[in-house]
């Protein structure tokens, strides 16, 4: 194929299986860039009768021939990190490398999780529902700079040790001040991040220039996104969304890579749609249907192992997101799951007191009142993971396809009919 830049994002909440599409597409590129997010990501690759579940080191990884790079706009546990590389070498050739690591990346330290396990506690029933990982304190140090760490400083350990223990002992007052919880030594936490650091430094360079001379280069780059538009922290469902750009802005700022070079973007979403943690969801199912939704899709997290929500397929809200990342086509996956439902249902408008809505609602006081406007579809009985054309899928499943296709106007590249990397129909 020609030379091409590709980004795929997740139109919903996350979840979205774009781990797979991003390993499928890489056998056609030549880098791929994760660009938002940290280890709250969870992506799966299948293949081989494995299963692989990925955190932070790009779903091109099994690709012996394919540079990973991930970007600054991500958060870094280096031990986390450091495990997940260690727990996929032997399936990944050369690994370390061909694995960069930004040195514009932020890290999370002992204090970012703490906190945050901290903070979700004290707001009780108000809580954000994260995954504890230290994602968002991190990213507010990145915003508050003065107690950030960047990738690039254990490049400079005699630079870094004394601004970790200043770090910690700020953190400390806010430990045992605050939340009446013990502190943190200093010592024992430089200790450890010193030695994560030593070996992480042969990965660590500056990725944007990289990416400059590869793009230069004619190389072909593929953008992988985490979590979907819907938790981006400008466009999301606020406050209920990850701390990231997890739309297809985060591109430019998660790599310093121009909009102006990326060739096509493609949105991934299920053929339902699901959400982990707290936050509104229109569609949601509670009854029966949802339950075999979630049991037939396998709907536990990948990093957290919670049992995902999961309702029907909610149009109106992934139009918005196809506006918002301006797509060149979606993705369908797990396709097969909706197979045996009694029933087959999608959302195509919202309504509030029996008024339908224009757009999608940024306050957050109205999307928990709203109503779904619901269209009901011919179910389908047969197990279609066998299907390798669009052609040969059945005719209430094209159907559905179709119908997805004119209510987010966008058209269908490729669709998911199993978890295996076989088990796809192109389109494109």
């Amino acid at each position: 194929m020609s030379t091409t830049t590709t980004c795929v994002v997740g139109l919903t909440w996350g979840d979205e299986a774009k781990g797979k599409i991003v390993d499928i597409l890489s056998a056609e590129h030549d880098v791929v860039v994760r660009y938002n997010g940290g280890n709250n990501a969870g992506h799966t690759v299948a293949f081989d009768d494995g299963t692989h579940k990925l955190h932070l080191v790009p779903s091109g990884l099994f690709h012996p021939e394919v540079t990973c790079v991930i970007g600054g706009g991500l958060v870094i546990d280096p031990k986390v990190l450091l495990e997940e590389i260690r727990a996929n070498e032997s399936m990944a050739t050369d690994l370390r490398d061909r694995l960069f690591l930004s040195d514009r990346a932020h890290t999370i330290w002992p204090w970012h999780k703490r906190i945050e396990a901290l903070s979700e506690k004290h707001l009780g029933k108000g809580k954000i529902g994260t995954t504890l990982r230290g994602i968002g304190p991190a990213y507010a140090d990145k915003a508050n700079r003065v107690t950030a760490v960047r990738m690039g400083e254990f490049l400079r350990p005699e630079h870094l040790q004394p601004k970790v223990e200043r770090i910690v002992r700020q953190k400390n007052e806010v430990f045992t001040k605050v939340f009446d919880d013990e502190p943190l030594d200093p010592d024992a936490v430089w200790e450890e991040y010193a030695a994560y650091g030593e070996q992480l430094r042969p990965m660590i360079l500056d990725t944007t220039a990289w990416l400059h001379q590869a793009i230069a280069d004619g190389k072909r780059v593929l953008f992988e996104g985490a979590q979907g538009t819907l938790l981006d922290i400008d466009h999301g469902t606020y406050p209920y969304v990850t701390s990231s750009s997890a739309s297809a802005a985060g591109v430019w700022t998660g790599t310093g890579v121009s909009p102006r070079a990326i060739d096509r973007i493609w949105g991934v979403v299920k053929a339902y749609t699901t959400r982990v943690g707290e936050g509104p969801f229109p569609t949601e199912l509670t009854g029966p249907v949802g339950d075999q939704i979630r049991e037939q899709g396998n709907e536990y997290g990948t990093t957290t192992g919670r049992p995902r929500r999961c309702g029907w397929l909610d149009t109106f809200a992934i139009r918005y997101a196809a506006t918002v990342n301006g797509l060149d086509g979606i993705v369908i996956t797990l396709l097969d799951v909706l197979g045996g439902l009694p029933e087959l249902n999608v959302c195509t408008a919202y309504q509030v007191d029996g008024k339908r809505l224009e757009a999608f609602p940024a306050d957050p006081t109205l999307l928990p009142r709203v109503e779904p406007v619901l269209e009901s579809l011919e179910p389908w009985p047969e197990d279609i993971s066998g299907t390798r054309t669009f052609d040969d899928l059945p005719a209430a499943a094209k159907a559905y396809v179709e119908r997805v296709e004119d209510l987010v106007g966008a058209p269908v590249r490729m669709i998911s009919v199993g978890p295996d990397r076989e088990e796809t129909i192109r389109r494109d």
